[in-house]
């Protein structure tokens, strides 16, 4: 009987061994790295600077936020230098921390390694990353919109900043390595035609991330853009709002017009400079949308944005924005 074990737990230690060899010499399937050389002319930065500050917000996630103040803005001085944690309480499954994207930070990544890790969430040693970054968004986009945010932050100030090493939980240490996936870059829609262009923006800026509830990092069928998804702050639990065209929940009862002002009403300094203190209720309480930067869209972008979500399936579900630990 104690052999029939031994042999029992034998066969499932070579099991587990064999699929954890597969799963590193198997995984990532991101395809091989591409020769890339960044173009870059002051058009070019330009256009990166926009993207990766109101658009993809690189910088928001990238930088150091001022919480006492609302809506985070970013400290100035700290664009790029990296350190935000994404951990449990914001509802990821380990501790991931953004990396120090300025010159200091990036060393002597390549262009066209920095270009696969951005689109496919790969770094070096064949490395997968978890997607706080949403890089599956990212290698669907145009890749000249991709060439001008990296010639945007090949710019940055260099900051000297150590970063600590992301850690997973597990099964996700394991799972991780599946997700990257070779980029399939498109081409960039006229804005003339809004809804398709809304639609590459909304994807850019990775909306569905934080409007979408999830589960240990799994989107929850049929609840895109309804809003729900709970990030736990020092000052509260803060959900983020149903954006689907429900008319009692959602935006559906909201004009173009107004889905502009909302956004470009922080477009300016006093709004950046609202300070937040306790005690926080749920008509003064701060937020993770990043409002300031976003508000520095156009007035077309964001249309483009609204037009899209107003075709998306509408989901009734109403949130109770904040409540307190």
């Amino acid at each position: 009987m104690k052999k029939a074990i031994l042999w029992i737990l034998l066969i499932i230690i070579l099991a587990v061994g064999s699929f954890l060899t597969y799963l590193q010499m198997a995984f990532p399937k991101a395809g091989e790295i591409p020769k890339f050389t960044i173009t870059s002319s002051p058009e070019k930065i330009e256009r990166g600077k926009y993207l990766a500050t109101h658009v993809a917000v690189c910088i928001d996630c990238h930088s150091t936020r001022d919480w006492n103040l609302y809506s985070g803005p970013i400290v100035p001085g700290t664009e790029g230098k990296g350190g935000e944690l994404f951990d449990e309480q914001l509802g990821f499954p380990g501790k991931i921390y953004a990396r120090n994207i300025t010159p200091e930070g990036l060393g002597k990544i390549s262009d066209s390694e920095l270009l696969y890790i951005i689109s496919t969430g790969v770094r070096q040693g064949n490395r997968a990353m978890f997607p706080v970054m949403p890089y599956p968004n990212y290698g669907t986009l145009d890749i000249e919109d991709v060439n001008d945010l990296m010639a945007y932050i090949r710019t940055l100030t260099p900051v000297k900043n150590e970063v600590q090493e992301s850690r997973l939980n597990f099964p996700m240490n394991l799972i991780v390595r599946t997700i990257p996936k070779p980029a399939q870059f498109t081409k960039r829609p006229n804005p003339s035609d809004s809804l398709a262009y809304g639609k590459y923006l909304i994807t850019m800026a990775s909306c569905s991330e934080c409007h979408t509830q999830a589960v240990k990092g799994e989107k929850l069928p049929g609840m895109d853009y309804a809003g729900g998804f709970v990030f736990t702050t020092p000052w509260g639990k803060v959900h983020s709002a149903n954006i689907t065209p429900d008319e009692e929940t959602g935006i559906g009862a909201w004009t173009r017009a107004q889905f502009i002002a909302k956004f470009k009403t922080f477009d300016n300094e006093k709004a950046k400079n609202i300070p937040m203190k306790p005690p926080y209720s749920e008509a003064y309480f701060n937020t993770i949308m990043p409002w300031t930067m976003y508000a520095g869209m156009t007035e077309q972008d964001i249309g483009a944005i609204y037009t899209y979500l107003k075709t998306v399936k509408p989901v009734k579900n109403k949130v109770t924005k904040f409540a307190a630990n």
